[in-house]
């Protein structure tokens, strides 16, 4: 069986997004790019996906340059290729015309010896939905603190 583990997430993008639908895509990289992914040498919170040409793109996700690859190395900040099906590229850009829905790009991840992405639909929350969310939060800890001391 697969082992799936976490190497890199966006925890502010399910803040900022009410995250409707999720899927795994594979992404285009190069050997220097995987091993600083790797050793966790990556950013995605301020990234997004676009889809150009039914293709989509994994736009504005950092992955720090391998110190090892020498001059053999990536451009940090490059557009990188998802790996979708094209149906499933079909939908989702049939999903991003509605009003007001994005693709969230949510962790890596592995999947075996794979490093795939979670895709997230979402739709941008207001502040006062944001301040909910906090609210609900913060009693969940209250809640948690009061049953430890019991």
């Amino acid at each position: 069986m697969a082992k799936d583990r976490t190497l890199v997430s966006n925890r502010r993008a399910r803040f900022e997004y009410e995250i409707l639908e999720k899927l795994d895509a594979g992404i285009s990289l190069l050997g220097s790019e995987v091993k600083s992914i790797r050793n966790g040498k990556a950013n995605i919170k301020e990234s997004y996906a676009d889809i150009r040409d039914g293709e989509v793109f994994l736009v504005g996700a950092h992955i720090s340059p391998y110190e090892q690859a020498g001059r053999f190395n990536h451009d940090p900040i490059r557009n990188r290729k998802l790996l979708l099906k094209a149906n499933e590229i079909k939908r989702l850009s049939g999903k991003v015309m509605e009003k007001g829905l994005t693709l969230v790009p949510l962790r890596l991840h592995t999947k075996g010896r794979l490093i795939k992405l979670e895709l997230g639909v979402g739709r941008g929350k207001k502040l006062y939905d944001k301040r909910e969310t906090i609210k609900k939060r913060e009693q969940d800890i209250e809640m948690e603190r009061a049953l430890e001391d019991d």
